[in-house]
């Protein structure tokens, strides 16, 4: 007699496996009836629960501090001046956690390009508003490449089996060498013109854990070892 289980070979006195723990089962010995797992009448969720009513009741609740800081602020001051950043936050987190609830199958390939793109309009928002002028040169080319940067990283992973272990590695290695020309236009931007060269700091470590990345994915017993040291 062997466990079902593990395919351990059993004494007919055992009633159930050593090393797993499974009960034992003998084709032929009459099984008894017990209890169901779930009680009568009652099943486990099917798991199409509609999941419109709480986004719908979220949405609504967003209407409340919308409100209030916008009515606070009329009052107050006459017109929307510190509440129109409260509200654009706000309105992002809305556009970030609470919009895709609206669709059945939200795809993250088509969301995190649209939040990143209310990531934009609110920092354009703010720059308009303190007329900073910094919009175009620095948020903008910073925010449009983060955007790129991980809509590329969701696909991949979204629709290749394998290989995340590249994705990722090249994600910070990206983000890494990218941290230069952030330096040059942040210096242009607010008119640096000594050139600190504080990329470095924040480079190193992210193209160290890029390379580190893509040696596990390239070195098998590498990789292995960490699946081991992590996950056992």
């Amino acid at each position: 007699m062997y466990c079902i289980k593990c395919g351990v070979e059993l004494a007919d006195s055992e009633k159930s496996c050593p090393l797993c723990g499974t009960v034992v089962y003998h084709p032929d010995f009459p099984l008894r009836e017990t209890e169901g797992e779930y009680p009568k009448n009652k099943y486990p969720s099917d798991g199409k629960k509609n999941k419109i009513w709480p986004t719908a009741v979220l949405s609504g609740a967003y209407l409340i501090p919308l409100v209030t800081v916008f009515m606070c602020d009329l009052h107050v001051n006459g017109g929307v001046t510190w509440s129109g950043y409260v509200m654009g936050a706000l309105l992002l987190t809305y556009v970030m956690f609470i919009l895709p609830g609206w669709f059945k199958h939200p795809n993250p390939v088509i969301f995190v390009p649209i939040s990143f793109a209310a990531v934009g309009g609110y920092v354009l928002y703010i720059d308009l508003t303190l007329k900073g002028g910094w919009f175009l040169s620095f948020a903008f080319p910073v925010v449009t490449m983060l955007g790129v940067y991980i809509t590329v990283v969701v696909s991949l992973t979204r629709y290749l089996k394998k290989g995340k272990l590249f994705v990722f590695g090249g994600l910070f290695g990206l983000l890494g060498v990218s941290v230069l020309p952030m330096e040059f236009l942040a210096n242009y931007t607010f008119g640096v013109e000594k050139f600190v060269g504080w990329f470095v700091y924040p480079m190193t470590p992210l193209v160290l854990l890029g390379g580190f990345l893509i040696f596990l994915g390239i070195y098998r017993p590498a990789r292995e070892t960490m699946e081991r040291l992590f996950y056992f």
